[in-house]
């Protein structure tokens, strides 16, 4: 079952449409993926999942309803999004980072309640961020510094999380750090998570689901292990790619081993089958 789809949605900036007449599905309980090469509209669409960006046609349904007929703080109680590379006031410590999470709860004065401290505290701990209350986050690494900040998307209370490219400008430990804590959290706390992914082997070893899209449209959704295929790949991203499988969990990986063209493909083709006499 969908928690959030989108029905003939047309997104774009002033005169120009990116995409068109989209119709997609995210699944709810699930980690979906967002792939596609750059400039292709993942990011786009995310936002306008977000309600960041108005579409120029169409509509985004969280739960059956519009989006754009409620009311920010109402959507901001079921949908929370982490976009890239967030910034914070100078100082700011993890704990009062956490603390936004709960504006949209908050009552006319903008004090927090028992509920709003009890909800800090689950998602400090949920997050493995709880010795770092007290920190000010200029000075954790950017691994923390990410876990701080979906956290505070955390604190929010709701059931989706939504995040642009959560990896970006991260060593490879923290980038797997990130991705271990969204698993935990969707099979931990049931979260629903949407996420724009770069790298196709995080994609497959951390979604359950995947969506591809190349200019704006839709090329194929499904199980990763459905989209994770090479005539797919080859149509999204332009690369020629092996697929292999993990013999234990039987995830996808993918192996590109060129662009695709003909003169490169003619060139790779000599090559295999002189090795091959």
């Amino acid at each position: 079952m969908s928690i959030i789809t989108t029905k003939n949605l047309d997104i774009g900036y002033v005169d120009k449409t990116i995409v068109k007449g989209l119709n997609i599905g995210i699944p709810r309980g699930k980690i979906t993926a967002l792939v596609g090469g750059n400039g292709s509209g993942k990011s786009t669409i995310l936002k306008t999942i977000a309600r960041i960006l108005k579409p120029q046609n169409g509509g985004v349904y969280l739960n059956g309803e519009s989006i754009h007929k409620q009311s920010t703080k109402s959507v901001a109680k079921k949908l929370a999004i982490l976009p890239q590379n967030p910034s914070a006031p100078e100082g700011l410590t993890v704990a009062e980072l956490v603390s936004y999470g709960r504006f949209p709860h908050q009552k006319r004065f903008g004090t927090l309640a028992e509920e709003d401290y009890q909800m800090i505290e689950w998602a400090l701990n949920a997050t493995g961020m709880a010795m770092f209350a007290e920190r000010p986050l200029s000075t954790l690494s950017g691994g923390q510094r990410q876990k701080a900040w979906i956290a505070m998307a955390l604190a929010q209370g709701t059931d989706t999380i939504l995040l642009d490219e959560p990896t970006t400008f991260l060593d490879m430990a923290h980038q797997f750090e990130v991705l271990n804590l969204l698993k935990k959290l969707n099979s931990e706390e049931k979260q629903t998570i949407v996420m724009v992914v770069h790298d196709l082997n995080h994609a497959t070893r951390f979604a359950h689901y995947m969506i591809a899209i190349k200019d704006g449209k839709v090329v194929k959704e499904g199980k990763t292990i459905d989209v994770t295929k090479p005539d797919i790949l080859e149509e999204v991203f332009g690369i020629c790619a092996d697929i292999v499988y993990e013999p234990k969990t039987g995830i996808p990986l993918v192996m590109p081993y060129d662009i695709v063209g003909e003169s490169s493909r003619s060139q790779l083709y000599t090559v295999k089958e002189t090795a091959a006499m």
